[in-house]
């Protein structure tokens, strides 16, 4: 399938789960820690770690939910990952934040080691795609934006090699006009929230700023005919409560949870 057809395939799904942004039910789910796949249904997107999971456990998601994706870091590497020895002596840097290691894509070794995890996941795992993290590394407030033809070259071998592949880009709104041919759907974190990792603080972003960023993504999906995805993180119903009233106005597909993403979901 071509991907301007299963773009258009997932412009028209994911508008469709976009009315539930009035319900108390996350259109989206973010998961990198274990769960039951049983338990999962009904969800437009499932973003998951795929070492906790079998090609079993993905069929049963598969068959619940509409699309169910891997995780993959295009920027960075942390020290738990199985390939982190073999690609440590590449790195460029440390993000302190995340404790992880700033990869560099122009390296052999890293950009083969990286394709081979895409294989891994269509093959092996049976994904139906990935969603790609850090991809903002390489925008023009990134610490690698030199990097961007490297990442451009690997999303079009990507694309060559995987057609069928639903490729979700995480952030990276500002090198949007050089990515959105290779992608079929763009999430942004933290639109209406705003996390304080100083201070480990749930907190909404300021009225200013909110309205700054939806200008800026309906912008992109205009001029890019791209599906909007929000990723919001709250800790309590009453925070998760505001951020819906300043979502619902807006149709994208949402998902909102705790910042470190390892569990479903839990509001008091």
């Amino acid at each position: 399938m071509q991907r301007i057809n299963l773009m258009m395939m997932v412009l028209s799904l994911l508008c469709g789960f976009g009315v539930k942004a009035q319900d108390q039910k996350n259109d989206v789910l973010f998961c990198y820690g274990d769960f039951y796949p049983e338990q999962i249904k009904d969800y437009s997107i499932v973003v998951l770690e795929g070492i906790h999971f079998s090609k079993k456990d993905i069929e049963v998601l598969k068959q619940q939910n509409k699309t169910v994706l891997g995780y993959i870091s295009l920027g960075e590497v942390n020290k738990d990952a199985a390939y982190y020895d073999s690609l440590k002596d590449f790195t460029l840097g440390k993000n302190e934040i995340w404790d992880s290691y700033i990869l560099d894509l122009e390296n052999e070794p890293t950009y083969d080691q990286l394709l081979d995890l895409f294989e891994e996941a269509m093959i092996t795992k049976g994904l139906d795609g990935l969603f790609l993290d850090n991809v903002d590394n390489y925008g023009p407030y990134g610490p690698t934006p030199e990097k961007k033809p490297a990442l451009l070259k690997f999303l079009a071998e990507v694309n060559t090699t995987y057609p069928e592949m639903f490729l979700l880009q995480n952030a990276g709104v500002f090198i949007a006009e050089d990515t959105h041919q290779y992608v079929d759907a763009v999430a942004i974190e933290s639109v209406a929230t705003n996390y304080n990792f100083n201070t480990n603080n749930y907190r909404l972003r300021n009225k200013k700023e909110f309205e700054e960023q939806v200008n800026h993504l309906k912008e992109i999906e205009k001029n890019y005919n791209l599906p909007i995805i929000l990723i919001e993180y709250a800790d309590t119903q009453r925070l998760r409560n505001k951020v819906l009233d300043r979502i619902k106005p807006f149709s994208w597909p949402y998902f909102i949870g705790q910042i470190e993403l390892q569990k479903i979901p839990k509001f008091k």
